[in-house]
């Protein structure tokens, strides 16, 4: 028998859009300031379990529809191919550059490889999680 919390429905549905924005403003913070892909990746997680425990697995299935072992498969190449691509300009493992260019409507910004890193480390810690959390939540 399913409860009716629609409390924790409607807050939920709230507090999502907000716990997902605070995990992109600590993703793209993570080069320079305390954050990045892996604190990013937790909080985004935490958002998908807040949905599954305010309506159902199902439902966050049905939302989300991918395949977080594959989410996993990419961050992991998307990490590893950023390593393994300072080897075609003859640096060390995992080196990392950066530069200022001029972007459209938002001026003069720095653009790093440490961000690409990021990515696949937040790509791999959602599906990861996602995965763990999923799995749990489906055992009877």
């Amino acid at each position: 028998m399913k409860a009716n919390d629609v409390i924790l429905r409607t807050t939920a549905k709230l507090v999502v859009f907000i716990i997902l924005a605070f995990a992109a403003h600590l993703f793209f913070a993570g080069h320079n300031d305390p954050g990045g892909g892996f604190i990013g990746g937790l909080i985004t997680a935490s958002a998908l379990v807040l949905l599954a425990l305010a309506f159902d697995l199902k439902t966050v299935r049905n939302v989300v529809p991918v395949d977080f072992r594959i989410v996993t498969a990419i961050g992991l190449l998307v990490a590893v191919l950023t390593g393994v691509g300072s080897f075609a300009f003859d640096q060390p493992f995992l080196s990392h550059t950066f530069a200022y260019k001029e972007l459209p409507f938002l001026g003069k910004k720095e653009l790093a490889t440490a961000v690409l890193f990021d990515l696949g480390v937040y790509l791999a810690v959602v599906g990861v999680t996602m995965t763990i959390i999923l799995s749990i939540g489906e055992d009877r």
